[in-house]
């Protein structure tokens, strides 16, 4: 019954802790991500490990694309070579298994429909990417334009994606398909192909073209949930889709919505760090658990936007949210199938994977604490 000690724990507030330095924490979340790959029989990373089962569940494509640049990036920042030789057999796999029409299947290995699907294709072109960058081995190359091409052919001609949903979610029609925009962004960095950024920006376009006065974003969840809320964890995916769009393209609109959106969110930011899971669309929120990969997200967003604008406006914001989700993560348990990761909701029975450590929390906690130290480096040389 470890997932009902660990609930009784969060409840009681006896998983914080108060946090450590950055490095301890980023080591301990790197090596986790390992873990999670050695968990399954191929160079996959896991999608999660459920405490409940106390099991892994099989390795998925779609993040196991995002988390390749992390450990990229991670490798580079602490000359750690084994990280980055993880993230290219993680690449290698991905190429290994796309499908033939240059899409990535939807869901886990587990999952017996096999069909391409718009977000997952778009979230491992920025795996191919930055293997391409730092290895400019061909076959990097190739998949990348295989997968980007499928894509921009899949675009409707006014900037959506109606076509190639997730068999796996309730909402068909999504705004936070910004975030595979952002990925044709990579792509076109990546390769020089200029169409790949020009359907980036037709898809932010529309994307826009349907936001309410006060920015939010339609259609903006995984599910179609009451009142038509959205998780921090897909706002924050079109926040990032729209903002590095703008700033690839020297679009000042799309930027200024990114901005927008963030601030509504920031106003809502709990004393602890952590934000309320859910918005609707008068950007009030519904819930008291917080969606953990929500928090460093919008932390992401948040440095960006430093970084982008030069308005350092909300950065407390994110360093606040990373503190939060650093005090939640266990680095003591000797469970080393849980020891450094970050789980979906805090408390643990949330209703964003539920008793499970999905691996895109920790691949994003890594993310917002790399780009807040880059940061604080920034500033420290200027």
């Amino acid at each position: 019954m470890n997932h009902i000690k660990q609930l009784i724990k969060d409840k009681i507030g006896s998983t914080v802790s108060k946090p450590r330095d950055i490095d301890t924490h980023l080591k301990s979340a790197a090596d986790w991500l390992l873990v999670a790959q050695k968990a399954t029989p191929d160079d996959g990373v896991a999608h999660s490990y459920d405490i409940k089962t106390k099991s892994w569940n099989a390795s998925y494509p779609e993040t196991t694309g995002y988390v390749i640049p992390t450990l990229y990036d991670y490798a580079r920042l602490y000359d750690a070579p084994q990280y980055a030789e993880a993230a290219r057999r993680m690449t290698i796999w991905e190429s290994d298994i796309q499908l033939e029409d240059g899409g990535v299947r939807a869901g886990t290995m587990s999952a017996e429909v096999v069909a391409p699907t718009i977000f997952n294709t778009g979230q491992v072109l920025f795996g191919w990417a930055k293997a391409y960058l730092e290895t400019k081995e061909e076959r990097f190359h190739t998949s990348l334009v295989r997968a980007s091409d499928w894509l921009v052919d899949a675009m409707d001609e006014d900037g959506a994606w109606r076509r190639f949903a997730s068999p796996f979610t309730t909402s068909k029609l999504n705004s936070y398909n910004t975030r595979s925009a952002f990925g044709l962004v990579r792509a076109y960095e990546a390769t020089g192909i200029e169409r790949y950024l020009a359907a980036a920006v037709k898809n932010a376009d529309w994307a826009v073209s349907r936001a309410e006065a006060n920015g939010w974003l339609p259609d903006n969840c995984l599910l179609q949930l009451p009142n038509n809320s959205a998780l921090t964890h897909t706002i924050a995916y079109s926040i990032r889709g729209l903002l590095e769009i703008g700033a690839a393209s020297g679009r000042a609109d799309l930027v200024e919505h990114a901005l927008k959106m963030s601030r509504h969110v920031a106003k809502h930011q709990r004393e602890d760090g952590a934000l309320p899971a859910r918005y609707i669309p008068d950007w009030t929120t519904v819930t008291d658990w917080t969606c953990v990969t929500g928090n460093s997200q919008m932390a992401i967003n948040w440095l960006r936007l430093v970084q982008i604008t030069g308005d350092r406006e909300l950065k407390h914001h994110a360093v606040r949210a990373n503190r939060f989700n650093m005090s939640i993560q266990d680095l003591e348990t000797g469970d080393l199938n849980v020891r450094g990761a970050l789980k979906g909701s805090h408390p643990i029975n949330g209703g964003y994977m539920t008793y499970r450590y999905p691996n895109w929390a920790t691949k994003f906690f890594m993310d917002g604490l790399m780009l807040e130290q880059h940061l604080e480096t920034a500033k420290n040389i200027g």
